[in-house]
């Protein structure tokens, strides 16, 4: 069955990486809910895409120039406030997994230590452009899933993602063809793309018989997956 993720919730649908983006993707059926991950000035983790509040929220400066308290006044839309990591895990837990891109070397550590304090390394898959940070997760707990998150092919990514005990290969999926899965396959990796939000190009991917489609619309995915009796 190929698993679909709900990119930053359902960000077609809901305002990203908040609560209720997370709710809607949930209540949609997903199998994953995918969020950003970054620290706040007084250590906290948050959920937020950007190094700045500028774009999703009514709020300007940087994140780490924050604090949770002043990131909890900014409206993240329709009165959404920024959710901390518990927050987000507390809500997935049990229900669907969460997977946590890491948008900062800081966040590694706190978000292990996080993960073992609930004891939920079954429910959640760690993911990073920063494949070192992976490597970093799984020297802390090696029972921590981890993706390495790549927008181009070039070079062997394959070895990459193995050499930094990645279990898949998240791509861009316009850079995804037959031999990219099949390599993948061949080489003990999952295939896992982001982020097809139209009929046709999802059918594409689906075709292409990879592992965990993520987009920002799971609404029309699931509903093709459906029709296609493959849910």
């Amino acid at each position: 069955m190929i698993e679909v993720t709900g990119h930053r919730g359902a960000a077609g649908l809901e305002p990203e990486n908040t609560l209720r983006s997370i709710r809607r993707a949930i209540d949609l059926g997903v199998d994953r809910v995918e969020i950003d991950v970054r620290v706040s000035k007084d250590g906290h983790l948050v959920v937020i895409h950007d190094e700045t509040v500028d774009r999703t929220t009514d709020g300007h400066g940087y994140v780490r120039d924050l604090t949770l308290q002043e990131l909890r006044r900014l409206d993240a839309g329709k009165g959404e406030r920024i959710p901390t990591l518990e927050e987000a895990l507390r809500l997935t837990m049990g229900k669907v997994k969460l997977q946590i891109e890491l948008k900062a070397a800081e966040a590694t550590e706190p978000v292990v230590d996080l993960v073992e304090r609930y004891g939920a390394e079954e429910e959640v898959i760690v993911t990073s452009f920063m494949h070192e940070l992976l490597g970093r997760v799984h020297e802390l707990n090696p029972s921590i899933r981890t993706g390495a998150l790549f927008f181009n092919v070039e070079g062997d990514i394959f070895q990459k993602a193995i050499d930094h005990h990645a279990e898949a290969v998240h791509i861009f999926y316009r850079r995804v063809d037959s031999e990219i899965v099949d390599e993948a396959h061949r080489r003990g990796l999952k295939v896992s793309v982001w982020n097809p939000d139209k009929p046709e190009e999802m059918r594409r991917m689906i075709n292409l018989k990879v592992d965990v489609i993520g987009t920002n619309r799971p609404d029309l995915l699931l509903s093709l997956l459906k029709d296609q009796g493959m849910r």
